[in-house]
């Protein structure tokens, strides 16, 4: 049986049943409403393949776009249901020709074959249904991603990012709020390089996920997945003098009673605070200003991996589902090993020995 909304009930679908996260619902929302807009677009085969510099827009803006042109579908009485028809009678030539329409107006490899892979869990979802018979999207071969390896900071860089909240503390005389903020931060930033964590598994910490004596958190991943990881001495230690500052500073009938970390008014810190603090810390650490929050998941892998971890326990730290994800960081601590190589050996490259 066909919906009035097809977008919507397979939304419901990989959000009860599935469990995928807040931010892949987001984007399978975002990408199967742009590949409706492509499709009640008359002039889709039109587009041209080199498109103006400006034309070209991020990939949020693309998104943002598409909403808005299936909303104005609505208002010019073009109901779900149309909409719904139009994606479950879509052709694998639809579905090329939409992935050629997303390469002309610059969006990256890699941007491409996440959209692509929403379609075709959209559409394994439809045929579960009965929805269609094949699926468009089953037959598509995506682009070859760019191999790209991951930023990472060193040791000394990221030694230098963990000591910028206690130098900030040293300027002027902070107030007890400062001093709560200044605290919570360097429990973060402690807290995402000790354990590996992304920033949504951060943000998503309660008190009770955190067992202090023991060193262990409790992690919700990737697809509500639980894992535990390790927490180091110096991450227990900044997280204890976090409590410390909280429990003085945030009344607790106001606070959130589940959340680890607070923002100043007492509700769960959001990632887009994280990163906007990470930035500051980043200019006094004088550090480049690219580096996020995940580059700190990146240094944790690498550097576990310099040390001698192996690269299974590494995968399970990170909570990474297939080891393959995992050995980017392989591939990382090799090109670090020839360099070094390259650099030291008498007889690599051009270090040739002196005839005199």
């Amino acid at each position: 049986m066909v919906g009035t909304d097809v977008i919507s009930e397979f939304i419901q679908y990989i959000t009860a049943q599935r469990n995928f996260s807040a931010h892949t619902i987001r984007s399978y929302r975002a990408d199967l409403e742009q590949f409706c807009m492509f499709l009640a677009d008359d002039d889709k085969g039109q587009v041209s393949p080199t498109p103006p510099r400006q034309e070209r827009q991020k990939d949020k803006s693309h998104s943002k776009s598409s909403t808005n042109k299936i909303k104005q579908a609505d208002d010019k009485g073009e109901t779900r249901q149309v909409q719904s028809q139009r994606l479950i009678n879509a052709s694998p030539m639809e579905v090329r020709a939409f992935l050629a329409w997303l390469m002309n107006h610059g969006f990256s490899r890699t941007t491409i074959a996440r959209k692509l892979a929403s379609l075709r869990s959209f559409y394994k979802y439809l045929l579960r249904t009965g929805a269609i018979k094949a699926s468009p999207a089953a037959v598509i071969r995506g682009p070859k991603k760019e191999n790209r390896l991951p930023t990472c900071l060193d040791e000394a860089q990221v030694e230098s990012l963990l000591e910028a909240p206690e130098n900030l503390l040293k300027q002027g005389q902070p107030s007890d709020k400062q001093r709560f903020i200044i605290a919570r931060d360097k429990a973060i930033l402690e807290t995402i390089y000790s354990s590996g964590l992304r920033i949504s598994e951060l943000v998503g910490l309660d008190d009770d996920d955190v067992d202090l004596t023991g060193g262990i958190l409790r992690i919700r991943g990737k697809g509500r997945k639980e894992r535990l990881a390790p927490l180091g001495s110096m991450a227990v230690k900044a997280i204890e003098n976090y409590l410390h500052y909280r429990s003085r500073q945030i009344d607790s009938n106001k606070a959130n009673q589940r959340a680890l970390f607070l923002n100043k008014n007492g509700g769960r810190i959001s990632e887009r605070l994280v990163r906007r603090r990470l930035e500051l810390y980043l200019r006094l650490a004088g550090l480049p200003s690219n580096i996020s929050p995940h580059t700190l998941r990146h240094s944790f892998a690498t550097h576990m991996l310099n040390r001698g971890a192996d690269l299974r326990s590494v995968q399970e730290l990170l909570g990474h589902k297939n080891i393959s994800t995992t050995q980017i960081y392989t591939h990382l601590t090799t090109a670090r090993l020839k360099d070094t190589y390259e650099k030291a050996h008498p007889l690599a490259g051009g270090n040739q020995p002196s005839n005199e």
